[in-house]
């Protein structure tokens, strides 16, 4: 079959990369789509495996590489100009506009979903109530026409595949649409189990907001725990000022640094509401319990009092008290180690091969 396969776009490597990785080495003769690609050859090489992709009419407008989400009224017009019209079977890693790719009648088109467009359905009121008149009039009547195009093309989709329960859930309250969980690839293989674990805890994450590494380290600075902090983004030099002594922010390190510490902590520590969430099963392929914000997709990969425990508002009171209760319990290394392994590499390829077979 001829196949194409379409991203939202290509700008770093991140969790969306992997899915979009492992789907192209099962297609390696597939040609790949997006709105823009401004990899680097690093990122290119693991990504893509080299290959360059073909973009969209975005690629070229002024100050696109630093710049192109302010173009974001133009994603929609730039997604369909995209010509597909030769391939057989198309495929969309999409957590914005990749699935309104344009089709005809005799093509099928299977869309991995992350995640409906979050600014413009669940995290709407989010993204525009701290704006001001008239920016926030503007970006509101943005957001509602992407919402509104985004829940027309959703018919464009033949097969719908969540990451997880939780967007499953999300595809079918916004889209009325049903959708297959196929939960996302994870190097599980790199990820080694140590049985003997250190007395510190450890959290991986980009210093963004959402994530609630800020919250994290207030709670660490109330108990007084070791806390080692991996990481880079806006919050960095804020949480640096406010972290007491106990806790070590190491900032962004290289992956063989991040897994030699999720092999030591005695727990990993993660407050974010997430779709999937890769890290943490990460950090159970090391052996390593999770300690979760029990909302998202995180509930798909931690088993409660087997790999770890969740704590249920995101605050320094809750996080501390899921922390006693886990220093109460005793956690095998090894099953949490084996429990990681249902989300590997192979595990994803063979399920998103037999489904691409079974409906073919």
């Amino acid at each position: 079959m001829k196949i194409a396969i379409v991203h939202d776009w290509l700008v770093t490597d991140a969790g969306a990369e992997k899915v979009l990785k492992a789907i192209c080495e099962l297609y390696p003769k597939a040609d790949i789509y997006s709105l823009v690609d401004f990899l680097d050859d690093e990122e290119r090489q693991s990504i893509l495996n080299g290959k360059y992709v073909q973009t969209s009419f975005i690629q070229k407008l002024p100050f696109a590489k630093k710049h192109f989400r302010n173009y974001l009224p133009l994603f929609p017009k730039a997604i369909e100009s995209l010509d597909l019209s030769r391939y057989e079977l198309i495929i969309s890693s999409s957590w914005a506009v990749a699935k309104g790719i344009k089709k005809r009648d005799k093509q099928l088109h299977v869309s991995y979903c992350h995640t409906p467009i979050r600014y413009a359905w669940d995290l709407y009121d989010e993204y525009t109530s701290h704006l001001k008149q008239p920016k926030k009039f503007l970006v509101q009547n943005i957001l509602h026409k992407i919402k509104t195009w985004d829940y027309d093309v959703s018919s464009r989709v033949d097969y719908f595949i969540a990451n997880s329960s939780f967007v499953r859930e999300r595809i079918l309250r916004n889209y009325g649409r049903n959708a297959t969980i196929i939960h996302p690839p994870v190097d599980t293989h790199l990820f080694i189990c140590r049985e003997n674990k250190e007395d510190f805890y450890l959290t991986v994450s980009r210093l963004v907001p959402y994530k609630k590494v800020s919250m994290i380290v207030e709670a660490f600075n109330q108990n007084g725990k070791k806390l080692v902090v991996i990481g880079s983004g806006e919050e960095y030099a804020a949480i640096k000022k406010i972290a007491k002594e106990n806790i070590i922010i190491l900032g962004w390190q290289k992956r063989d640094i991040i897994i030699e510490n999720m092999q030591k902590a005695r727990a990993f520590i993660y407050a974010a509401e997430e779709d999937f969430g890769i890290v943490p099963v990460e950090a159970m392929a090391c052996g390593t319990p999770v300690i979760a914000y029990g909302v998202g997709g995180i509930r798909d990969s931690v088993v409660e009092n087997v790999t770890g425990l969740f704590f249920d508002k995101q605050s320094p009171k809750s996080l501390n008290d899921a922390i006693k209760k886990f220093e109460s319990r005793n956690f095998s290394s090894l099953k949490i180690s084996q429990h990681a392994q249902k989300f590997s590499t192979n595990t994803f390829k063979e399920k998103f091969q037999n489904f691409i077979d079974d409906i073919i």
